[in-house]
């Protein structure tokens, strides 16, 4: 629906949990942008997913996680799921794309930017900021053009997974049965069987110790490091100057992309037909338009008080300035058939009947060229920077390749500064800037790296920018003497035998606890509820709550590893206590939610199966990794 989203912030949700690759804003050029070198990675209909695109894809998501996570191992970014999860996204965003246009949903100017001027990180002193956003971009090497481009795809996504979750009904009963079950109370008691109890009884060879030390001397290996220095290559470093003449030059010869199509301004109320009685619905809708008929005044109430377009009733139905092609066909058409200031009739659309009234007309004009002179002149600027920036990197990894024994000669070429790094290990670690490149690191670690201390290869390290790097000093992994390593040996080994006996006795007493025989000193009753676990173990978590109820006292045990075992005994089961209102809607509210986003699930398996979508498996495992 029309602006469904904007006020529906839980059914986003549900499309942003279904998304892995979250629409953040940054970054995310390569999405839009189609064409790379070598072999498509996948096909979705007649749309190609590239190499380029997937490994744009790829690295965003390996530093978001280095964001939230911080350091984290680089094979876990070789994993074939990780990768494949990531495919799985662009394909799912491509067939969410097809969708949107054969449905026509299109995100008018104004709405995309009030979406801009709504993000925090363009704002100083709680306004928006032109100057800060123009800066932002330019840092991520984009254009204002290509961001805003970006951004109307992104909420015409929202806005189709809006139209999507709406239709997705949970009925009452099911959600009061789940309720029920989540504020359901258990008391149960507990016995711990921990290891210290255990300790005394184990008896460990003699030899023990030393035979793991020198069975597992891997895991007792101090890690090689090395000190590097470095020099970083960017586009942003590159001085590049645009005349007036190339502006003016350039705005000439394409006037066509300067010319502001006439747009129209225009509020409705929509009536849905959405799982009701059509002919009920019109009726309705009929009885509507007469009310605006005798008070065209009161159309803004009359829209709040019966629209059913969340996103814009509370606006009085406005939907702000839109063109031609940026709503479904029927509504478009009477928009631009009505004059400024007329109602229509009724209008029916795949949504609903729509009442709809014109505000105003915004006539086609072209765009002078000093509205524009900014624009172009970025525009040329990026251009002349990406070209000079593709001569400059082909010197650059010349340079370092040519004079391997020293980056100085690179740097005195292009001016820029050898830095040194502290001491470094082979995994990647944020803090450690151009140095924690997974890429970059497995060049500076490399025997050749190692042995002979010549530069790396220039390494991409992110767009538009290279680096290169080489080891002045390193220290080899290293074995840990034993006598240094024994006391914690001895005491892992004695945990791991009390672990077997705490067990083995925990396994016996739940045995005697089935037949009936309970004799056990058990602890404090607790109660607990699935939507409060907390007094739990985590481990025990599910295993209480599938504890079996038809008769009672009831038992069961759970491992915890480094702990010991845990025994359970549950006495009661009784209904949880009653919701306020308010908490109990917040909660419905969630579950509707879920149930949006197994919808939004399932519609994209079925676009799966309705569009063709190819996956180069050769391609996806062989691109560079």
């Amino acid at each position: 629906m029309f602006d469904a989203v904007r006020n529906n912030k839980r059914i986003v949700q549900g499309f942003l949990v279904l998304i892995m690759l979250p629409f953040a804003f940054f970054g995310l050029d390569s999405y839009f942008n189609g064409g790379g070198v070598g072999a498509d990675v996948a096909k979705v209909g007649d749309v190609h997913i590239s190499q380029q695109e997937f490994q744009q894809a790829l690295r965003e998501q390996q530093d978001r996680v280095r964001s939230q996570l911080g350091q984290v191992d680089p094979k876990m970014f070789e994993n074939p799921e990780f990768r494949k999860a990531i495919l799985d996204d662009l394909v799912n965003r491509r067939l969410l794309l097809i969708e949107a246009g054969k449905r026509r949903l299109f995100v008018s100017d104004d709405a995309v930017r009030n979406a801009i001027a709504s993000i925090d990180a363009f704002h100083e002193n709680g306004k928006f900021s032109n100057q800060r956003y123009e800066a932002l971009l330019s840092a991520q090497g984009m254009s204002p053009q290509g961001f805003e481009a970006q951004v109307r795809q992104d909420m015409t996504l929202q806005r189709l997974a809006g139209s999507i979750g709406q239709s997705g009904v949970l009925s009452n009963t099911v959600g009061e049965r789940i309720l029920a079950l989540q504020t359901e109370q258990r008391e149960v008691q507990e016995i711990l069987l921990g290891l210290d109890a255990y300790q005394g009884k184990v008896q460990l060879a003699d030899d023990a110790v030393r035979k793991y030390y020198d069975e597992n001397s891997k895991r007792f290996e101090t890690p090689d490091q090395a000190r590097a220095e470095f020099v970083v290559l960017t586009l942003d470093g590159l001085e590049v100057k645009v005349g007036d003449d190339e502006i003016k030059a350039w705005y000439d010869g394409h006037k066509d992309r300067y010319q502001q199509p006439e747009e129209r301004r225009a509020s409705h109320i929509l009536i849905a037909t959405e799982g009701k009685d059509k002919a009920q619905v019109r009726a309705k809708a009929e009885q509507v338009l007469k009310d605006v008929q005798a008070t065209p005044a009161a159309f803004a109430e009359l829209a709040k008080k019966n629209s059913d377009d969340p996103g814009s009733a509370g606006q009085g139905g406005d939907l702000g300035f839109f063109g031609r092609g940026m709503m479904v066909k029927p509504f478009e058409d009477a928009v631009f058939a009505l004059k400024e200031g007329e109602t229509s009739g009724i209008v029916e659309s795949d949504f609903g009947f729509h009442i709809i009234r014109l505000a105003s007309i915004r006539a086609a004009r072209e765009k002078p060229l000093a509205e524009v002179r900014g624009e172009i002149e970025k525009e040329l600027k990026a251009s002349a920077a990406s070209r000079k920036f593709a001569e400059a990197a082909e010197a650059f990894s010349n340079a370092v390749y040519e004079q391997s024994d020293s980056l100085q000669p690179a740097a005195d070429q292009f001016k820029l500064k050898v830095q040194q790094s502290g001491w470094l290990g082979r995994q990647a670690d944020p803090a450690n800037g151009p140095l924690a490149n997974p890429k970059l690191l497995a060049a500076l670690f490399s025997d050749d790296a190692i042995k002979n201390k010549r530069n790396t290869e220039a390494v991409e390290i992110a767009p538009n920018t290279l680096a290169a790097a080489r080891i002045v000093d390193y220290k080899p992994a290293a074995l840990q003497p034993f006598d240094s390593v024994k006391a914690e040996i001895a005491s892992m080994l004695r945990n791991e035998e009390a672990f077997k006996l705490a067990l083995a006795d925990g396994q016996a007493r739940l045995a005697e606890l089935k037949k009936g025989e309970d004799k056990q000193a058990w602890g404090a009753a607790k109660r607990v509820s699935r939507m409060d676990s907390s007094r739990l173990p985590p481990p025990a978590v599910p295993v209480v709550f599938r504890m079996n109820t038809d008769k009672l006292p009831s038992y069961a045990g759970v491992e915890i590893r480094g702990t010991g075992y845990m025994l359970y005994r549950l006495n009661k089961v009784e209904a949880g206590e009653k919701l306020d209102d308010v908490r109990r809607q917040g909660l419905l509210g969630q579950l509707r939610s879920l149930a949006a986003q197994e919808d939004m699930q399932m519609y994209v398996s079925a676009l799966r199966s309705r569009y063709k979508v190819e996956i180069n498996e050769k391609a996806l495992n062989s691109s560079e990794r």
